[in-house]
């Protein structure tokens, strides 16, 4: 601990046991010896879920467009399988219904057409969905759990759990922006810095906060009755059980509650893990699933350019941008130090650049991510932070000016994806340009090609009329 200020940001000089187990996740351990304690750090290439959930809900505005098909599987195959089109099929508050047209949903999305009606069920129904950020579906839960409040019974009544601070202040704010027509309904945030006296019985209708305070308020604190909850929510489930002792604590907290509490259980992506504790989250649950997207690479043109190194690299960027009328393009590197030559590079030249790296604040990301979705920046230099869930209609251009590789040294098949769908977007033409700099690279290249069923062109950038005729 005496060093540890060599390490910035990761300093834990004076941080506690709590402290430490708080900020471990499946990214760090945390180990003691002799009262000192040591953090390390592992899987340098990956992206944090719950900084990337919490940049997908400060970026976006509107609901994506989702071309998944909607898979329902009921707990009882007789009952009748309901969905609704209008949110006036829901008999809903009026209240209810000003605050969710005043958030400007016209229409139920595809998920909550199918999730609500179970939401909102007499007798209450449990439910496991999976639904991708910005579907509306922290607006589907935040409605379910504002319906079935009796603002008479001063006591809470509905709980929501989230992994982090961040994302649960998030939800928090979508609820009281719903129920900005309904002030009778009161809602708590059960994190960080919420201290309360002790002894006291809070009052607030709807609790919303991170496993571990929630099962100190509930069990430790007795803040609130666990076994007066109707409805709980665990949202982000497959963000929950990648940090460390939040899956335990979560499970802890649904034992607390009564049998005939509703519950709900959403998460973005369900592997076997996430599935495995699903099923001990849920009793008996209907499940809406999301039938995988088949993404297409049809309206994306690919190519490659053989450099010999980054200077190279970077005057095949410069050929390719200036022969072609861009309205915006997305460069990924697999470094933060080349994405910060490279888009030093680029200004220097007089191109407009943002440049979005790891270390900053997804407070700080979500402002870069929206002066380029507004075109005050044409060029966006990235490391993988931006490789998912971005939607700017305006990308037409995705250069790889490094290949995505994964631990095992061949291509990272799924991240490379990810990143060239990045164009191509809303039935637009898009073009994905590789920079290959050695034989490893070239190797990348042909495992990609024989991955995706896709010819992947090779492209000589200093010949402008091939260049002007291969686009086209």
């Amino acid at each position: 601990p005496q060093q540890a200020d060599l390490y910035g940001p990761w300093s834990c000089r004076g941080r506690g046991p709590a402290w430490l187990r708080r900020h471990s996740t499946q990214h760090a351990a945390v180990f003691s010896l002799n009262c000192c304690y040591f953090i390390f750090f592992f899987s340098p290439f990956s992206v944090d879920p719950a900084e990337q959930s919490l940049l997908n809900k400060l970026i976006r505005h509107n609901l994506v467009k989702n071309r998944n098909q909607v898979e329902v599987l009921q707990r009882d195959p007789n009952s009748p399988l309901f969905s609704v089109k209008t949110f006036e099929e829901l008999r809903l508050k009026p209240q209810l219904l000003q605050g969710v047209y005043t958030m400007g949903f016209n229409r139920p999305s595809r998920i909550q057409e199918n999730a609500l009606p179970m939401m909102l069920a007499e007798p209450p129904q449990n439910l496991i969905a999976q639904s991708q950020s910005g579907t509306g579906k922290t607006a589907a839960f935040s409605l379910a759990m504002l319906s079935h409040v009796n603002p008479a019974n001063k006591w809470t009544q509905c709980l929501c759990i989230a992994p982090t601070y961040e994302l649960a202040v998030q939800i928090g704010h979508v609820i009281e922006q719903m129920g900005k027509f309904y002030p009778e309904v009161k809602l708590a945030y059960a994190v960080r810095g919420n201290r309360l006296l002790r002894g006291t019985t809070i009052q607030e209708h709807i609790v919303i906060g991170t496993p571990g305070t929630v099962l100190d308020w509930g069990l430790k604190l007795k803040f609130f009755d666990p076994k007066k909850i109707r409805v709980f929510v665990l949202d982000e489930a497959d963000v929950m059980i990648a940090t460390q002792g939040h899956q335990d604590q979560s499970i802890r907290i649904q034992r607390l509650l009564p049998k005939d509490c509703q519950m709900l259980l959403l998460s973005a992506t369900f592997e076997d893990s996430v599935w495995s504790f699903a099923e001990r989250i849920i009793p008996d649950p209907n499940i809406i699933k999301l039938k995988r997207e088949e993404e297409t690479l049809d309206t994306i043109k690919q190519f490659y350019v053989v450099c010999k190194e980054k200077e190279d690299k970077f005057s095949a960027l410069c050929n390719i941008y200036g022969s072609l009328t861009i309205a915006q393009a997305m460069i990924f590197c697999q470094t933060r130090r080349m994405a910060s030559w490279l888009s030093g590079q680029l200004s220097s030249e007089g191109h407009q650049v943002a440049l979005l790296s790891g270390e900053m604040m997804v407070e700080q990301r979500a402002a870069v991510i929206e002066r380029f979705r507004e075109g005050k920046e044409k060029v966006l230099v990235t490391t993988n932070v931006c490789s998912r869930g971005i939607d700017v209609e305006q990308v037409s251009i995705v250069v790889n000016f490094d290949l995505p590789v994964g631990r095992d040294g061949n291509s990272d098949n799924e991240t490379y994806l990810h990143r060239i769908g990045r164009t191509g977007r809303f039935g637009k033409k898009g073009f994905a340009f590789n920079m290959v700099d050695s034989q490893e690279t070239m190797d990348l290249i042909h495992q990609i090609e024989l991955h995706f069923d896709r010819k992947i062109v090779k492209l000589d950038t200093d010949d402008l009329d091939e260049l002007e005729k291969m686009m086209n």
